[in-house]
C-alpha cells in the first residue's frame, strides 16, 4: 500500500467511525507513519480517534497531534473535576481506592500510586477517559511485582498462544525484574498491540519493551 493509498484508508476509517467527528482532523502519511492533526471537542474522542487509526491495516506508527479544544458548555473548574474523578475511581470495582491519588491541573488529570496489576492502572485511566472537562489523562501509577520472572514468562507465553489474534511461534518473551521484552515479528499492528496488552495482562509486569517487528 502506497502513501497515498493509506492516507485515503486511514480517512475513510475515520468517516465510516460515528464516534469521530472527522471533519476537523488532518491525515498525512509518510513511510506508513500517520500523523494527526487538528481538533477534538474531548479527551475521549482524541483516544477514539487514536484507536481509530490503530486498526486500519497498514499503520506502522502513528503520531497524535490532535489539540484537545473543549466547547464552552464542557468545561469545568479543577476542583469540580477532581471531585468528579474520585466519584468515578470509586465506581471502578477493580481500582483500589486507596491506593490511588488523583491531581487536576488545567484540565490534565494526572494519576498516581502503587498497584499489583497493570490492568488496575488502566481501568483508572479509563475511568477518566471521557469525564466532562478533562484535556488529558497522565496515568504515572506504578507496578509492584508480586512473582518470579519464570512465572511471568510462562503466563505471557501461554496467553499469547491461547489469543486467536497472535502467531505466537514467532515471538520470544524475555522478563527481568517486573520487566518485559518482546521480540519477533508481527503481521499488522493490530496483532502487535494484542501481543504487548497480552504481555501487560500478566501478573507483576512492571513494563513492557516492544522490540517487535512489523512485517505486514
Amino acid at each position: 500500500m502506497t502513501d497515498k493509498q493509506l492516507q485515503q484508508a486511514v480517512s475513510d476509517e475515520l468517516d465510516f467511525e460515528p464516534g469521530v467527528r472527522s471533519t476537523d482532523i488532518g491525515v498525512s502519511v509518510h513511510e506508513g507513519v500517520v500523523t494527526l492533526s487538528g481538533f477534538v471537542d474531548s479527551y475521549g474522542e482524541k483516544f477514539d480517534t487514536e484507536r481509530t487509526v490503530k486498526r486500519v491495516f497498514g499503520v506502522k506508527a502513528l503520531a497524535n497531534d490532535l489539540e484537545v479544544k473543549l466547547p464552552y458548555a464542557a468545561q469545568r473548574p479543577d476542583p469540580e473535576i477532581a471531585e468528579a474523578a474520585v466519584h468515578a475511581l470509586a465506581a471502578v470495582s477493580s481500582v483500589p481506592q486507596r491506593r490511588i491519588q488523583v491531581t487536576v491541573r488545567d484540565g490534565v488529570a494526572i494519576l498516581e500510586g502503587e498497584v499489583d496489576w497493570k490492568f488496575q492502572s488502566m481501568a483508572a485511566e479509563d475511568a477518566l477517559r471521557r469525564l466532562s472537562g478533562v484535556r488529558d489523562v497522565r496515568n504515572h501509577i506504578t507496578v509492584k511485582p508480586h512473582v518470579s520472572a519464570p512465572d511471568v514468562k510462562s503466563k505471557i507465553e501461554e496467553a499469547l498462544r491461547r489469543s486467536a489474534e497472535v502467531e505466537a511461534r514467532r515471538i520470544t518473551v524475555e522478563t527481568s525484574d517486573g520487566k518485559v521484552t518482546l521480540r519477533g515479528s508481527v503481521h499488522s499492528w493490530n496483532e502487535q498491540n494484542e501481543a504487548v496488552n497480552a504481555a501487560w495482562r500478566a501478573p507483576g509486569v512492571t513494563w513492557v519493551e516492544d522490540r517487535l517487528t512489523l512485517l505486514p
